[in-house]
């Protein structure tokens, strides 16, 4: 029998979802960044959940603040990807018997911070004892009926974009986890790009009124896993050809014999918003976007063949379906 490491968290979702009763008229189909109600009058309500927990996703030298601070984060972070502003969040804390009231006192206000961070408020929840440290967030929203953007919609021809640089958060696990190294300034980048992320719920706002996006995700499982989710929700491929490495990320390859493309497209936890953009709309939506202080950065084009092609003057190769996996 197939354990859950030989599975995977992927097929595990597939597995659940294949036990479950398809909902009528469901607004989004399972497998997006959110999940939706129809509440009627073109309101669709907007729910998300996501866990942060201790061991998998907290790497040493974050803080008890700073993991509260990511858990709103990853949550928001998929709101962003769907144009959503998030109106109040529920949190479930499992909380091991020896933490400390320092702890608890610092989880509370790294939940706060994140909350009030993008506008929001945490209005209940529920704690129990756990072995180990569990923060859950459940997010709600309202959003009109046709505004989503969702992974679905990617056409020919359309621009694949991102809203910033990948590889740094790459880069800080390595030296946070694998104790590599750098100097000092550019360690600093690097390990405050894991321990404090940031969400682009602005950019993704703005977008959404644009009209411009056709399709979009949340990068945090890795740029390469975010391209071959759009891909297989929109049945489309795509050409890479201008990869957006961050500077630092390719200073920390270069000091460490490490392969820039592996640290900028299988690192994961960057926040960032991959999209595609209509090419008629794509100035409005990069002014849209720089107005409220963000980038858009065009890096390919939505093509027919089904495959995802990393197609630039340096090189040519396949982008290969992996990035981070729970159990694996």
């Amino acid at each position: 029998m197939k354990t859950l490491r030989t599975l995977g968290e992927r097929k595990i979702i597939e597995i659940i979802q294949n036990h479950l009763s398809i909902m009528p008229k469901m607004p989004i189909p399972f497998g997006d960044d959110v999940a939706a109600y129809d509440v009627g009058r073109g309101k669709l309500a907007i729910l998300k959940t996501d866990m942060l927990v201790d061991k998998t996703d907290v790497p040493k030298g974050m803080s008890r603040w700073q993991a509260a601070r990511k858990a709103v984060v990853m949550n928001i972070s998929d709101f962003a990807a769907k144009g959503v502003n998030p109106l109040a969040m529920l949190v479930s804390l499992g909380l091991p018997r020896n933490l400390s009231q320092k702890d608890v006192g610092e989880i509370g206000d790294g939940l706060n911070a994140g909350a009030r961070e993008y506008g929001t408020y945490v209005i209940g929840g529920d704690t129990g004892e756990s072995s180990d440290l569990i923060i859950s967030l459940s997010v709600f929203g309202v959003a009109e009926e046709g505004k989503l953007m969702l992974r679905s919609g990617a056409k020919v021809g359309d621009f694949v974009v991102v809203t910033g640089f990948f590889g740094k958060t790459s880069a800080g696990l390595k030296i946070l986890v694998d104790k590599l190294k750098a100097q000092p300034a550019l360690r600093k980048a690097l390990v405050d790009s894991v321990l404090m992320p940031h969400a682009r719920l602005e950019e993704g706002l703005v977008l959404s009124q644009t009209g411009a996006v056709s399709a979009a995700i949340d990068s945090s499982d890795g740029l390469a896993w975010s391209l071959h989710e759009i891909s297989k929700a929109s049945n489309v491929g795509f050409s890479i050809d201008k990869l957006p490495i961050a500077s630092e990320a390719e200073k920390f390859a270069e000091a460490n014999k490490l392969d820039p493309l592996e640290l900028t497209l299988y690192g994961g936890e960057e926040y960032e918003l991959v999209l595609t953009i209509k090419p008629e709309l794509w100035k409005r939506a990069k002014r849209a976007v720089e107005k409220v202080g963000g980038q858009l950065l065009r890096i390919g084009k939505v093509t027919t063949e089904k495959r995802v092609i990393l197609d630039t003057d340096e090189t040519k190769r396949a982008i290969e379906p992996h990035g981070y996996e729970h159990f694996k």
